[in-house]
C-alpha cells in the first residue's frame, strides 16, 4: 500500500505533524472502514443506488470535498466537521444516519480519527479508475516504432510516409491524385515555410531545374532563409498565447515581451532541438548556460510562462488565475491535454485527478512571476535583470533618485496649491511653479535609460499547494505534494528539492517515456503542411478529441523526430518531400463521396492564408516589405504609465515589416487581425477559424493600407516596363507566380482601359490616370482568389 500511494501521490497529508501514517492507516482499516462500509455506505457510496445528499464517502478526497452542505471532514478539527455534527443528533435538521444513530463508541472513534488528521489510504475512486482508462487510451501508450506497410502501387511511394496513406487509400478502394505541377508545388512549398510568395527568378529557376534533387534543394534554401524563423515562430506563439500587453483591465504594455518573441524566431531558424526549447521554455533560468549570451536567452526563453494573463483590476489578487492560464497552456500546447478541467473537480474525460492539477499548481505557485503594472500599482516589478545587479544598480539608480526628489517636489506643490487654494489666496504663482516641475519631470522621463531585463520568471518561495475546493482560493482542502500527471508517469519531486521544481518538471515533459510530447509537436507540423492534424483536435489527445486517421504515421513520425535529435527541419524535409505532400488539390466527386473531408489524403488541400501571410504577400509583391526583423515597439516609458479599466493601454504603431512583428495586445486586437481571423491571444490557439465574411471583401476593396500596397504594387509595374502586355505579364508573375492567359491578357488591357476613360471626366493629368488605373488593376489582383489561397 504504502508503495501505491508513493507512485499515485495520493496520500493525506494531516495537520497533526505528529501523527504515524502508518497507525493512522491500521486505525482507519481496523475501525473507520468497516464503520462506513456498514452504516453508512447504503446511501454514500458511488456504488449506492441513490446517493443522498450528493455525499459518497468512498475516498478520502470525496470525504474532503463533501456534499450539498459542503466538507463532511475538517482533518484535526472534529467540532468543525459535518460528519462528526451528524452523528452526534445535536441538530435535529442534520442527523445520520437518519434512523437509528450510531453507538456512542462508534461516534468516539469517528471523533478519534477526525482529530488524528483523518488518516485514510484509500485514493479517489473515480480518480483512479480514469488512470487505469489511460492504459487504454491511445494517446497514452508508448510511442511504438511499425513496420512500414506493404502496398500495391509500389511505384507511387517516394518515402515511407507514402506507404502509411497509401496503404489506407487502398484500402478504402482509392487511388492518390496527380503530382502537383511545378509552379503550384513551387507556390506551395514556399508559403508553406516562409510565409511569402516565391519570386519570378524561383519560379523560372525550378522549372528550368532538371536535375532529380531539385526541389529537395527547395526545400533546404527556403529552411535556410531567416522568413523561415518568422513564419513557423508564428505559429508557436499562437500557443503560447504571445501578446505585447498583459490582458489586465488596463491591458498594461510590456515592453520586453519582444524579446521572448525573438527567441522563439530565432530557435526555429537554428533549429533548436525541439526538447531543448521546450525545456528552456520551463526553466530556462536553472539551466547550465555556455556563455553569457547563452544565459540571456535562456532567461528570456521562460517568458512562455510569464507571459501568462494577467487578470482584474489588481491582478496580483487574482494569481490564482494566471496559474490556471499557465497549466492551461502548457497542457494544450505541448501535452495536448485541457488540464485546466481539472482544477475544480477530476476531469471529467480523461485521467488528470484535481490532485494532479494541484500538484503542478505547486510549482508555478513557487515560481515568481514579473508584474507589468496595473491600475493599482503602476510600475513594473520583478522583472529578470540580463546584466549584472551591480551594473544594473549603477545604470537605474541615478536616474531613480532624480525621478523621486521631483516626485516629491511635485507634491509639495500641489499641496502649496490646494493650501492657497482654501485660503481663498492667488495660485497662480504656485500654477506656475508646478507646471514647470512637471514639464521638469517630463524632460527627466525622456531621458529614462533603457534597462536590459527580461518578462521573465524566477524562483520564488517553494512550497506545496493546497487542493481550491471547487476551485476557490480561499477554500483550501488537503497538500498535495509536486508531482507531475499520474497518467504520464506521476514523478514526484525529491524530497531534497529546495527550488520550485521547474527544471524536474521540464525534464519530465521531454523525458523519451512520455508518449505525448513528440507525438503533439510532429501532428502540429503536420496540420501545417496539410490543413489539418492526423489529429484533427491538435490540442486535444484526450478522450473527447478525435483519434489519429493515421496511428502507425504519427508514431512513426514521432519516433523519426526523437531520432533526429528533436529537428523540425528535419522533421519538414521528412514530409514534404513525400508524394502525399506534393499531390495536386484537384477535386473528384466519386471519391469525395467516400471520403468527403479527405482524411485519407487522396489530394491536397487547399487552404487560404492566414492573416499574416496575406498581410506580408501584398507588401512582398509590392516592394514595399521591410525584411529587417522587428525589435522593441514605441510604448511610452514606464513612469508616465497612468491607465485605467475606464482608460486602457491602446495603440498600433504601424510598420512595414511582417506581421508577427506587428505589436499585439490582449485586449484589443489590432483591427487587420481581427478581420481575417488571427489567433486570440488571450489564450493558446491550436488551429485559426476561416471565415469568409463581408468584411474582409470590404477591406481588401475599400482599406487604406490595401489601396496603399496596390499604387505601390502599380508603380513598381510602371517603373519596369513600358509595354502594358509586358506589365500584366509582371503583375501575374508576382502576384500568382505564372504568366498571364491570353484571355487575361484580354481581360487586363480591357480593364485598363474602360477604368482610364472613366477617370477622364474628373483626372485630367494622362500620368495621373494611368496611375490610377494600374493601381485598380492591382488591387483587384491583391483581393482575387488565387491571391488569397495556395492550391
Amino acid at each position: 500500500m504504502a508503495a501505491l500511494i508513493a507512485v499515485f501521490g495520493t496520500a493525506a497529508t494531516v495537520r497533526a505533524a505528529s501523527i504515524d501514517h502508518s497507525d493512522g492507516f491500521e486505525f482507519f482499516e481496523n475501525k473507520i472502514r468497516p464503520l462506513l462500509v456498514e452504516r453508512c455506505f447504503e446511501c454514500h457510496s458511488t456504488s449506492s443506488k441513490k446517493i443522498k445528499g450528493g455525499l459518497t464517502l468512498d475516498s478520502r478526497d470525496q470525504l474532503l470535498k463533501g456534499g450539498d452542505s459542503g466538507p463532511a471532514i475538517v482533518p484535526g478539527a472534529p467540532e468543525k466537521s459535518l460528519l462528526i455534527k451528524a452523528v452526534r443528533y445535536g441538530n435535529k435538521d442534520l442527523q445520520m444516519p437518519p434512523k437509528h444513530q450510531l453507538a456512542a463508541t462508534e461516534i468516539t472513534l469517528l471523533e478519534q480519527w477526525v482529530k488524528m488528521g483523518a488518516p485514510d489510504p484509500r485514493t479517489n475512486t473515480a480518480s483512479m479508475q480514469a488512470v487505469k482508462a489511460a492504459s487504454t487510451h491511445w494517446a497514452f501508450q508508448p510511442v511504438s516504432d511499425p513496420c512500414i506497410p506493404t502496398v500495391r502501387n509500389a511505384r507511387w511511394p517516394s518515402r515511407p510516409i507514402d506507404n502509411f496513406i497509401l496503404a489506407k487509400l487502398e484500402a478504402n478502394g482509392l487511388r492518390p491524385n496527380f503530382a502537383a505541377d511545378r509552379r503550384t508545388l513551387l507556390r506551395r512549398v514556399t508559403f508553406d515555410l516562409t510565409g511569402l510568395p516565391p519570386t519570378p527568378e524561383e519560379v523560372t529557376a525550378f522549372i528550368n531545374d532538371s536535375s532529380p534533387d531539385a526541389f529537395e534543394r527547395v526545400i533546404d534554401r527556403l529552411l535556410a532563409s531567416p522568413q523561415y524563423g518568422e513564419r513557423w515562430g508564428r505559429y508557436w506563439l499562437d500557443l503560447a498565447r504571445y501578446a505585447d500587453t498583459a490582458g489586465d483591465s488596463a491591458d498594461y504594455p510590456i515592453p520586453q515581451a519582444y524579446k521572448y518573441r525573438n527567441y522563439v524566431i530565432d530557435a526555429f531558424n537554428a533549429d533548436k532541438p525541439y526538447d531543448e526549447f521546450i525545456r528552456e521554455q520551463i526553466a530556462g533560468d536553472l539551466l547550465p548556460a555556455k556563455s553569457p549570451e547563452d544565459r540571456r536567452q535562456k532567461i528570456i526563453a521562460t517568458g512562455y510562462i510569464a507571459l501568462a494573463r494577467r487578470f482584474s483590476v489588481d491582478p496580483q489578487s487574482a494569481h490564482h488565475l494566471t496559474l490556471e492560464d499557465t497549466i492551461d497552456t502548457m497542457g494544450k500546447s505541448l501535452l495536448g491535454l485541457s488540464l485546466s478541467c481539472a482544477r475544480c473537480h477530476d476531469h471529467k474525460y480523461d485521467p488528470i485527478p484535481t490532485q494532479d492539477y494541484y500538484g503542478l499548481y505547486g510549482i508555478f505557485n513557487s515560481t515568481r512571476y514579473p508584474f507589468a503594472g496595473s491600475e493599482t500599482k503602476k510600475r513594473p516589478a520583478d522583472l529578470v535583470p540580463l546584466i549584472p545587479a551591480a551594473e544594473l544598480e549603477i545604470l537605474a539608480k541615478p536616474f531613480q533618485d532624480r525621478l523621486k526628489a521631483i516626485d516629491e517636489e511635485i507634491s509639495r506643490l500641489e499641496g502649496e496649491r490646494e493650501t492657497l487654494a482654501q485660503e481663498m489666496l492667488s495660485t497662480r504663482e504656485a500654477r506656475e511653479r508646478l507646471a514647470a516641475a512637471n514639464e521638469t519631470r517630463d524632460d527627466l522621463i525622456a531621458t529614462a535609460p533603457v534597462l536590459d531585463v527580461a518578462f521573465a520568471v524566477s524562483e520564488g518561495k517553494a512550497d506545496n499547494a493546497r487542493v481550491q475546493r471547487r476551485g476557490e482560493p480561499g477554500s483550501l482542502g488537503e497538500e498535495v505534494p509536486r508531482h507531475f500527471l499520474q497518467c504520464l508517469g506521476g514523478q514526484s519531486l525529491p524530497k531534497t528539492e529546495t527550488g520550485s521544481g521547474r527544471l524536474e518538471l521540464a525534464q519530465w515533459l521531454t523525458s523519451p517515456t512520455n508518449p505525448l510530447t513528440a507525438r503533439v509537436i510532429v501532428n502540429r507540423v503536420w496540420q501545417h503542411h496539410f490543413g489539418k492534424g492526423l489529429v484533427q483536435t491538435p490540442s486535444d489527445f484526450g478522450a473527447r478529441g478525435r483519434p489519429p486517421t493515421h496511428p502507425e504515421l504519427l508514431d512513426y513520425l514521432a519516433q523519426r523526430l526523437v531520432q533526429s535529435g528533436w529537428s523540425i527541419k528535419a522533421l519538414h524535409k521528412l514530409i514534404m518531400l513525400s508524394s502525399a505532400y506534393q499531390q495536386a488539390s484537384l477535386d473528384d466527386r466519386d471519391y469525395g463521396k467516400i471520403d468527403p473531408a479527405n482524411d485519407l489524403l487522396w489530394r491536397f488541400n487547399r487552404q487560404r492564408l492566414d492573416a499574416e501571410a496575406i498581410r506580408d504577400a501584398m507588401l512582398f509583391v509590392s516592394g514595399q516589405l521591410d525584411f529587417t526583423p522587428g525589435e522593441a515597439h514605441p510604448f511610452r516609458s514606464e513612469y508616465s504609465w497612468d491607465f485605467t479599466q475606464h482608460s486602457p493601454f491602446t495603440a498600433i504603431y504601424e510598420t512595414n515589416k511582417r506581421s508577427v512583428y506587428l505589436m499585439q495586445q490582449r485586449i484589443k486586437k489590432h483591427p487587420y487581425f481581427a478581420t481575417f481571423d488571427a489567433a486570440d491571444p488571450n489564450s493558446s490557439t491550436s488551429e485559426r477559424s476561416i471565415s469568409t465574411t463581408p468584411l474582409q471583401a470590404l477591406f481588401m476593396m475599400n482599406d487604406t493600407s490595401v489601396h496603399e500596397q496596390a499604387a505601390h504594387f502599380a508603380a513598381r509595374l510602371l517603373s519596369q516596363c513600358r509595354s502594358e502586355v509586358g506589365r500584366i505579364q509582371i503583375a501575374y508573375a508576382l502576384a500568382f507566380g505564372r504568366s498571364a492567359r491570353p484571355e487575361e491578357l484580354r481581360e487586363g488591357l480591357a480593364y485598363l482601359q474602360h477604368h482610364s476613360e472613366k477617370l477622364s471626366a474628373r483626372v485630367h493629368s494622362p500620368q495621373e490616370r494611368k496611375e490610377l488605373a494600374w493601381a485598380s488593376f492591382a488591387r483587384a489582383l491583391l483581393a482575387s482568389d488565387e491571391f488569397l489561397y495556395i492550391d
